[in-house]
């Protein structure tokens, strides 16, 4: 795979995947913007990133996904100085908890942080796309869009309206050569999954060693994924080579989502 001459936007880039995806791009040659609410993660992931040509300008921007307006500002700024024919949307999760306990504003905020913010971006990035006639949008959303997650209401109905919203976008971009697809992570080691897991802790009465031991008996794999795995499976859609996959859900979850 080769991503030279390619500038990507990669959201929530200061830690876990969003973290290994800017990584791993950077090592088949793009150019990385990274973006996250973490100055002083961005700066050192920023100088720390390879570079296997001069061609590579790596940078970051300072944003905080739950205030639109904000992120509408600096994307737009930061297109119009480097335009980006690359978009990562990927930002942390809403809080576990089951559905008939979540308050309406949990629902608003994470409609906000997640839809809303990956459309603002998309639009910004989408006229340079067309004008190279080159675009790939990856969305990092969650298996839940094929089989809805125990104990995780809110996320389970916000990552299949991103689905959706990703769909109906790759249809009307697929014709000016960009495509939008999504990636659905299996329970990745991250902080996400270590909360996830003490509060399944907590529910269900049992430690976490236990916890854990149950979610990977459910993987086929008996095994959580490491975060560049899930990089991988997002620099092949980024690239070339995946010219005619367009509008797809590609779970990267060691065989544990049951439905094909």
């Amino acid at each position: 795979m080769n991503l030279m001459n390619h500038h990507a936007l990669v959201c929530g880039a200061s830690k876990g995947i969003g973290k290994a995806i800017a990584i791993e791009m950077a090592k088949y040659g793009a150019s990385i913007t990274l973006a996250a609410r973490n100055i002083e993660a961005l700066q050192q992931l920023a100088h720390s990133l390879p570079k296997i040509s001069n061609s590579q300008d790596h940078n970051f921007v300072v944003v905080d996904f739950q205030n639109l307006e904000y992120v509408k500002k600096k994307i737009h700024m930061a297109a119009l100085s480097k335009p980006f024919d690359i978009l990562i949307n990927n930002t942390g999760g809403p809080a576990a908890g089951p559905i008939q306990f979540a308050q309406t504003e949990e629902f608003s905020s994470a409609f906000a942080q997640h839809l809303l913010c990956n459309h603002i971006l998309a639009q910004a990035c989408i006229p340079f796309m067309k004008e190279k006639a080159y675009g790939r949008i990856i969305n990092i959303i969650s298996t839940s869009v094929k089989q809805p997650l125990d104990n995780l209401g809110v996320s389970n109905t916000i990552r299949a309206a991103v689905a959706n919203w990703a769909k109906t976008l790759s249809n009307e971009l697929a014709e000016h050569h960009i495509t939008v697809n999504n990636i659905l992570p299996g329970a990745t080691k991250t902080e996400r999954l270590e909360s996830i897991i003490e509060k399944e802790s907590i529910l269900k009465n049992k430690t976490k060693a236990e916890v854990e031991t149950m979610m990977k008996n459910a993987i086929p794999m008996k095994r959580f994924a490491e975060p560049a795995e899930i990089a991988q499976a997002v620099c092949f859609l980024a690239s070339p080579m995946a010219s005619y996959i367009t509008g797809i859900n590609l779970p990267v979850d060691g065989g544990r989502t049951k439905s094909l």
